[in-house]
């Protein structure tokens, strides 16, 4: 009787499996963060001075090693390696770090610190944010627009109220918009901007306290809301689909053992005949 043994894995998924050991994952999260270190020791020109030639060596060390992990992991993966969103921002990250140091092009070799983003891509509970995040984007596109819609009201209001005597701030549109802004932080808003604007206008008050509860108290809490949300269902569904995973693997080793039930079975009916 043929025999029903199972497929040697291939070359292509030994290797991604080889890349995607825990061990190997700790060392580059390692050359990452030294890669990181090395970034910020270079902006200290005393250090490059005297050590610059070391730094740079191994900077180019680790950027060499980046590039061949993922020559390593576009092999293993294949057309798959371009499918992964995560695997396609690496690609960038490194090759932006490899363009040459002159030229025109020269001024984006400040953006090889964003290999350090690539921690990321290691790290689960970070990428769990960072998705978190990209999925409340929908939720967040309405939220800015119903703020921009009240900047916008509140400007046109403020620049007629108080642009004819304070031209510096609420001059107009555009001035009062940033002036708001620090409003809506509250960076230096009560004695830097309110209170001289209270000594022209007494009832002006009553604008700044409306404007500060709609939009730093209500607002910005309806960012934080619904990221908060973003990031629950995610985890609600990763948790889903963690538990919908259990359920198979639970079926699949019931349905395993009714089948050795059953062949035990004929087999003890063989020998019973």
């Amino acid at each position: 009787m043929p025999t029903n043994a199972s497929t040697p894995p291939s070359w292509r998924t030994r290797l991604g499996d080889w890349i995607a050991q825990s061990t190997v994952e700790k060392i580059l999260i390692a050359l990452i963060l030294i890669n990181a270190l090395i970034l910020g020791l270079e902006t200290f020109p005393s250090l490059m001075e005297s050590h610059g030639t070391l730094l740079k060596a191994i900077d180019a060390a680790i950027l060499a090693i980046f590039v061949v992990e993922l020559a390593l992991r576009m092999i293993a993966h294949g057309f798959r390696f371009f499918r992964d969103p995560w695997s396609l921002f690496d690609f960038a990250v490194v090759a932006i770090a490899l363009i040459p140091a002159s030229g025109p092009l020269a001024v984006l070799r400040t953006l090889r610190v964003l290999r350090v983003l690539r921690i990321l891509t290691l790290m689960p509970s970070m990428r769990k944010v960072v998705t978190g995040l990209i999925s409340a984007l929908p939720g967040l596109s309405s939220v800015i627009m119903l703020m921009g819609l009240i900047f916008y009201v509140s400007a046109v209001v403020a620049t007629g109220l108080f642009g004819e005597q304070f031209p510096q701030w609420f001059g107009n549109l555009g001035e009062t918009g940033y002036t708001l802004f620090q409003v809506m932080t509250l960076e230096s808003w009560s004695m830097g901007i309110a209170r001289p604007v209270l000594e022209a206008y007494p009832f002006a008050w009553i604008f700044f306290v409306i404007f500060i509860l709609v939009t730093t108290f209500t607002m910005l809490n309806l960012f934080i809301a619904v990221i908060v949300n973003a990031n629950q269902a995610e985890h609600d569904i990763e948790s889903a689909n963690f538990v919908e995973k259990q359920h198979a693997e639970t079926r699949a080793e019931i349905r395993s053992l009714a089948a050795e039930v059953a062949s035990l079975k004929v087999l003890l009916e063989d020998k019973a005949r």
